[in-house]
């Protein structure tokens, strides 16, 4: 008898062990990781604001909000299988189809860039694109979006391959550093790194992209950038998933669009500020017009993303890109 119960204790506890250990991983499998190309940029902030907000745990999500520099070094981190998602600009989506890899954005944060290129106040002779020629350039990353822009606007003003040399400094303290030393004469940075350089005086504004207006004589249409995009297969096969993370971030796109600049702040982790939280927020005032009122993809925007690609980009130039599979708003369009 004895012998029977040690034997039925032993197969529940075998039982109790194994099933805990099913919950356990099939909680973990329940997390879901989402890469942000630099969660500090203005132009990124739905990502850290639907965290501070609350709005993943009220959709039942566990998610977690992991940082990189460059947009480029989160697509690797997604293409690697390391994270479900991304948050960075959708050019990404077009670019990775030309290389036969599929990903697509689900909710579109921005239709402005949100990125200035800054020229250093030493180098007053850099008075246009034109002027680029024999200069280094800073961008976040190469591959990256703003490699990419910055590369178009070097292309658009008649300059060659080779006539310009991208280097990869990142944003904040790593850009302003690179400029001060002069390792670039100019490059391509967002909010709050623009407003500490123009407040310093150490650079000037080339071309603004800020606003969907001047993105429009900029780069000749509507330019979706920041995004919320993930591998195709992965959406496919997590619908409900993919909905809950719309819902999200359609709720976070709407408290940007009505609540003020202080207020969107407030929310955000204060060293973010860079210790200056009045210019972060007048940044913000004078930016926030570039984010989407609700994730829908502008209609003439991918269009305009393939023409500045097709300008420069050897991997897209001349193949045959379908739009239509590089984004969905099939999900923004269902958040109630």
């Amino acid at each position: 008898m004895r012998s029977s119960r040690a034997l039925f204790h032993t197969v529940a506890l075998s039982v109790v062990m194994t099933a805990a250990s099913l919950g356990a991983t099939a909680h973990a499998a329940d997390k879901i990781t989402i890469m942000v190309g630099g969660y500090e940029k203005q132009i990124y902030l739905p990502a850290k604001l639907a965290e501070a907000l609350g709005y993943f745990k009220d959709e039942g999500l566990d998610v977690e909000i992991l940082n990189e520099s460059a947009g480029v070094d989160a697509e690797n981190q997604l293409l690697a299988g390391a994270v479900e998602g991304v948050v960075g600009f959708y050019d990404h989506c077009v670019d990775l189809q030309a290389k036969g890899k599929f990903v697509e954005s689900i909710v579109q944060f921005s239709q402005a860039p949100g990125e200035v290129e800054l020229v250093s106040s030493k180098h007053p002779e850099i008075k246009s694109p034109g002027d680029f020629k024999g200069k280094s350039l800073g961008v976040t990353g190469l591959g990256s979006s703003t490699n990419f822009l910055t590369l178009y606007m070097a292309s658009k003003a008649g300059l060659q391959p080779g006539d310009v040399v991208t280097v990869p400094v990142g944003a904040g303290a790593t850009f302003i550093a690179a400029m001060q030393q002069d390792q670039i004469q100019a490059g391509m940075t967002t909010e709050p790194t623009i407003s500490r350089m123009l407040k310093t005086g150490e650079a000037k504004v080339l071309v603004d992209m800020r606003t969907v207006e001047a993105t429009r004589q900029a780069l000749g249409g509507t330019y979706p950038a920041a995004s919320f995009y993930l591998e195709t297969s992965w959406v496919e096969a997590h619908k409900e998933e993919s909905q809950k993370l719309a819902n999200a971030f359609v709720k976070t796109l709407k408290f940007i669009n009505t609540h003020s600049a202080a207020e969107i702040a407030d929310k955000m982790p204060k060293d973010f500020y860079v210790g200056d939280k009045d210019g972060y927020i007048k940044a913000l005032d004078e930016g926030k017009g570039m984010f989407t009122p609700d994730g829908v993809m502008p209609e003439d925007g991918p269009k305009t993303v393939l023409a500045v690609l097709s300008e420069f980009s050897k991997n897209v130039k001349g193949k045959q890109i379908d739009l239509s599979k590089t984004y969905t708003t099939e999900f923004v369009k269902n958040v109630k």
